[in-house]
C-alpha cells in the first residue's frame, strides 16, 4: 500500500505504508515460527543458522585474504619482470663484443 503526500512546493511523493516490523509484530513472527517449527526444533534451527554465519563469515574473510595475496603475488611478478628486462637490456648493449673461449685441444 502505498500513501500519496503533498509537500509545500507542490510535488507529490510517494512513500510506501510497509516498514521494518515492530516489537509487537516480530512477537507475532516469532509465535508463526514456532508453530511452524515447533518448540523443539527451535534450538537446531539457531544452531545450523550459526553455523551458515560462521561459514560464510570465514569464506569471504578467505576470499578477502586470497585478493589480499594475489596483489601482492602480482607487485612480485612485475618486480621479476623488472629485473629480467634490466637483464636483457644488459646483455644486448653487450651482445655486440666478440668474446674468445678457450678451447682444450687433447680431445679430437
Amino acid at each position: 500500500m502505498i500513501h500519496n503526500t503533498t509537500t509545500n512546493d507542490g510535488v507529490t511523493k510517494m512513500i510506501p505504508m510497509i516498514g521494518m516490523p515492530q516489537g509487537l509484530e516480530w512477537l507475532v513472527i516469532l509465535a508463526i515460527v514456532v508453530l511452524v517449527f515447533g518448540a523443539a526444533k527451535l534450538p537446531d534451527l539457531a544452531r545450523s543458522s550459526g553455523q551458515a554465519l560462521r561459514i560464510f563469515k570465514t569464506e569471504t574473510k578467505g576470499l578477502r585474504d586470497d585478493e589480499k595475496d594475489e596483489s601482492e603475488t602480482i607487485e612480485a611478478q612485475r618486480e621479476i619482470e623488472a629485473r629480467n628486462e634490466a637483464e636483457r637490456q644488459t646483455r644486448t648493449e653487450t651482445s655486440g663484443e666478440v668474446l674468445r673461449e678457450r678451447r682444450d685441444d687433447t680431445t679430437a
